[in-house]
C-alpha cells in the first residue's frame, strides 16, 4: 500500500542577499529645504535551487529627489531560503508568488526603514503589499500573453 507523501514547507533561512546606499549630490543637496519626492519600486523572484528547496527574494528601490536630483537611492533585496515538498503543481506557483514574499516582506520593510535612518534621513515606511492581487495579476497578464507563469513580479 503506497502511502501519500506529506506536504513539507519550511523556511530554511532569511538572510539579506544585497544592499546599496547612495547619496550622489550630497553634502549640497542636503542644504536644500523642498519636500522630497520619493519613488518606490517593487519586484519579487524565485527560483528553484536545489530539488524541493527555493529561493523567494524581494527588492525594493527607493529613489529620493529633490527638484530633478538625486537625494539618496537605496537598494535592498532581501531573500528566504524554502523547503518546499510534496506539494501539487498548482499550489506551488501560489506558495513561491503569495505565501513566501509575505514571510521575506517584513524583513525587507524594516531594512529599508532602519539603512534611510542610519544615513540620516527619515525612515521610508514601505507600505504593505497584498501578493495575492499581485500574484492574480501577474498570472493574468501571463495568460493573457501566452508567457505561462512566471514568477517574476514588479510592482510601481
Amino acid at each position: 500500500m503506497a502511502e501519500e507523501a506529506t506536504p513539507v514547507f519550511q523556511i530554511q533561512r532569511m538572510y539579506l542577499k544585497d544592499l546599496s546606499l547612495e547619496q550622489p549630490n550630497s553634502p549640497q543637496i542636503l542644504l536644500e529645504q523642498q519636500q522630497p519626492q520619493v519613488d518606490i519600486n517593487l519586484t519579487m523572484g524565485a527560483e528553484g535551487i536545489a530539488d524541493g528547496v527555493y529561493e523567494v527574494a524581494v527588492t525594493a528601490t527607493v529613489t529620493t529627489k529633490v527638484k530633478d536630483k538625486v537625494l539618496f537611492l537605496v537598494e535592498a533585496k532581501q531573500a528566504g531560503i524554502f523547503e518546499i515538498r510534496n506539494v501539487p503543481d498548482e499550489q506551488m506557483q501560489g506558495i513561491l508568488g503569495i505565501v513566501c514574499p509575505q514571510m521575506v516582506y517584513p524583513y525587507l520593510r524594516a531594512i529599508v526603514s532602519d539603512v534611510c535612518t542610519r544615513a540620516g534621513f527619515p525612515p521610508i515606511l514601505l507600505t504593505e503589499v497584498n501578493f495575492q492581487a499581485m500574484f492574480e495579476a501577474q498570472q493574468q497578464a501571463a495568460a493573457q500573453a501566452g508567457n505561462g507563469s512566471p514568477i517574476i513580479t514588479t510592482i510601481n
